[in-house]
Protein backbone atom coordinates (compact mmCIF):
# COMPACT_ATOMS: atom_id res chain seq x y z
CA UNK A 1 0.00 0.00 0.00
CA UNK A 2 1.55 3.85 -0.71
CA UNK A 3 1.43 5.88 2.09
CA UNK A 4 -0.84 8.91 2.38
CA UNK A 5 -4.36 9.91 1.85
CA UNK A 6 -6.90 9.44 -0.62
CA UNK A 7 -8.81 12.57 -2.89
CA UNK A 8 -11.44 11.94 -0.97
CA UNK A 9 -9.68 12.39 2.81
CA UNK A 10 -8.93 16.55 1.41
CA UNK A 11 -10.75 19.13 2.09
CA UNK A 12 -10.87 23.28 0.93
CA UNK A 13 -8.49 24.65 3.51
CA UNK A 14 -6.62 21.79 4.80
CA UNK A 15 -2.98 23.00 6.23
CA UNK A 16 0.42 21.31 6.38
CA UNK A 17 3.63 21.63 6.86
CA UNK A 18 6.65 19.82 5.20
CA UNK A 19 9.50 18.56 6.66
CA UNK A 20 12.61 21.07 6.02
CA UNK A 21 15.90 21.17 4.38
CA UNK A 22 18.98 23.27 4.85
CA UNK A 23 20.70 24.43 1.13
CA UNK A 24 24.33 23.26 0.91
CA UNK A 25 26.83 23.90 -1.79
CA UNK A 26 26.17 20.64 -2.82
CA UNK A 27 22.73 20.84 -3.64
CA UNK A 28 23.48 23.72 -5.99
CA UNK A 29 26.18 21.49 -8.08
CA UNK A 30 24.29 18.81 -7.98
CA UNK A 31 21.20 20.59 -9.71
CA UNK A 32 23.85 22.68 -12.03
CA UNK A 33 25.09 19.46 -13.03
CA UNK A 34 21.68 18.19 -13.58
CA UNK A 35 20.02 21.44 -15.47
CA UNK A 36 23.23 22.31 -17.21
CA UNK A 37 23.17 25.77 -15.74
CA UNK A 38 26.46 26.23 -14.84
CA UNK A 39 25.65 30.67 -14.73
CA UNK A 40 28.02 32.68 -12.46
CA UNK A 41 25.36 33.65 -9.92
CA UNK A 42 25.33 29.89 -8.71
CA UNK A 43 28.94 28.88 -9.40
CA UNK A 44 31.26 31.95 -9.23
CA UNK A 45 31.80 33.72 -5.39
CA UNK A 46 33.69 36.07 -6.63
CA UNK A 47 31.73 37.01 -9.53
CA UNK A 48 28.28 36.84 -7.00
CA UNK A 49 29.65 38.94 -4.63
CA UNK A 50 29.62 41.81 -7.58
CA UNK A 51 25.94 41.32 -7.85
CA UNK A 52 22.57 42.51 -5.89
CA UNK A 53 22.96 39.44 -4.16
CA UNK A 54 25.94 39.61 -2.83
CA UNK A 55 27.14 36.23 -2.93
CA UNK A 56 25.74 32.83 -4.72
CA UNK A 57 22.24 31.68 -4.52
CA UNK A 58 20.64 28.73 -5.40
CA UNK A 59 19.26 28.39 -8.71
CA UNK A 60 15.13 29.34 -8.75
CA UNK A 61 14.04 26.48 -10.51
CA UNK A 62 16.08 24.48 -7.70
CA UNK A 63 13.67 25.82 -5.14
CA UNK A 64 10.64 24.50 -6.91
CA UNK A 65 12.24 21.25 -7.25
CA UNK A 66 12.91 21.26 -3.60
CA UNK A 67 9.23 22.12 -3.05
CA UNK A 68 8.26 19.08 -4.73
CA UNK A 69 10.60 16.80 -3.39
CA UNK A 70 9.32 18.12 0.20
CA UNK A 71 5.60 17.83 -0.60
CA UNK A 72 6.39 14.11 -1.74
CA UNK A 73 8.58 13.72 1.91
CA UNK A 74 5.40 14.74 3.46
CA UNK A 75 3.79 11.73 2.64
CA UNK A 76 0.61 13.40 1.88
CA UNK A 77 -1.04 11.92 -1.09
CA UNK A 78 -1.52 8.38 -1.88
CA UNK A 79 0.65 8.63 -5.26
CA UNK A 80 -0.75 11.66 -7.40
CA UNK A 81 0.08 12.70 -11.03
CA UNK A 82 1.34 15.98 -11.73
CA UNK A 83 -0.83 18.45 -13.91
CA UNK A 84 0.55 22.16 -13.68
CA UNK A 85 2.58 24.28 -11.31
CA UNK A 86 2.44 27.95 -11.79
CA UNK A 87 5.55 28.86 -9.92
CA UNK A 88 6.74 32.75 -8.93
CA UNK A 89 10.29 33.65 -7.15
CA UNK A 90 10.09 36.30 -4.70
CA UNK A 91 13.26 35.74 -2.77
CA UNK A 92 16.82 34.22 -3.28
CA UNK A 93 17.66 31.08 -1.93
CA UNK A 94 21.36 31.50 0.04
CA UNK A 95 23.99 28.58 0.98
CA UNK A 96 22.59 28.01 4.52
CA UNK A 97 19.15 28.83 4.44
CA UNK A 98 16.23 25.97 6.07
CA UNK A 99 13.43 25.64 3.64
CA UNK A 100 9.67 24.34 4.20
CA UNK A 101 6.66 24.12 2.12
CA UNK A 102 3.65 25.12 3.66
CA UNK A 103 0.83 23.64 1.95
CA UNK A 104 -3.35 24.81 1.72
CA UNK A 105 -5.56 23.10 -0.59
CA UNK A 106 -6.96 25.60 -2.50
CA UNK A 107 -9.84 23.40 -4.65
CA UNK A 108 -10.51 19.92 -4.87
CA UNK A 109 -12.93 18.37 -7.77
CA UNK A 110 -13.87 14.66 -9.30
CA UNK A 111 -11.68 14.43 -12.69
CA UNK A 112 -13.93 14.24 -15.59
CA UNK A 113 -12.34 11.95 -17.59
CA UNK A 114 -10.72 9.55 -15.07
CA UNK A 115 -13.14 8.84 -12.16
CA UNK A 116 -11.31 6.82 -10.07
CA UNK A 117 -8.90 10.44 -9.57
CA UNK A 118 -9.33 13.52 -8.04
CA UNK A 119 -8.14 16.90 -8.82
CA UNK A 120 -6.64 18.47 -6.34
CA UNK A 121 -5.09 22.33 -6.58
CA UNK A 122 -3.01 23.81 -3.74
CA UNK A 123 -1.33 26.84 -2.69
CA UNK A 124 2.03 26.48 -1.65
CA UNK A 125 4.73 29.20 0.45
CA UNK A 126 8.48 27.87 0.26
CA UNK A 127 9.65 29.58 3.29
CA UNK A 128 13.00 30.12 4.70
CA UNK A 129 14.20 29.82 8.31
CA UNK A 130 12.89 33.57 8.88
CA UNK A 131 9.44 32.60 7.74
CA UNK A 132 10.08 34.61 4.74
CA UNK A 133 8.19 33.21 1.46
CA UNK A 134 10.81 32.62 -0.95
CA UNK A 135 8.98 31.25 -3.83
CA UNK A 136 4.92 30.95 -4.15
CA UNK A 137 2.34 29.16 -6.14
CA UNK A 138 -0.42 26.66 -7.38
CA UNK A 139 -0.09 23.14 -8.04
CA UNK A 140 -2.29 20.87 -9.54
CA UNK A 141 -2.23 16.86 -8.80
CA UNK A 142 -4.08 14.24 -9.81
CA UNK A 143 -4.88 12.01 -6.82
CA UNK A 144 -6.43 8.60 -6.46
CA UNK A 145 -10.07 8.25 -5.58
CA UNK A 146 -10.72 5.81 -2.60
CA UNK A 147 -11.73 2.25 -3.84
CA UNK A 148 -15.20 1.58 -3.34
CA UNK A 149 -15.87 -0.27 -0.23
CA UNK A 150 -12.70 0.92 1.59
CA UNK A 151 -13.52 2.96 4.83
CA UNK A 152 -12.64 6.19 5.00
CA UNK A 153 -10.90 4.68 8.40
CA UNK A 154 -8.65 2.88 6.58
CA UNK A 155 -4.80 2.71 7.21
CA UNK A 156 -3.15 5.03 5.44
Amino acid sequence: MLPGSYFDDFNVGDEKLTPRVTVTEGHILAYAGVAGDFSPIHMDNVYAQTTEFGGRIAHGLMGLSLTDGLKVQSATFRGGIALSWSWAFKQPIRIGDTLQARIRIKETRPSRSKPEMGIIIMAIDLVNQRDEVVQTGEHGLMVPRRPAGEGAGAPA
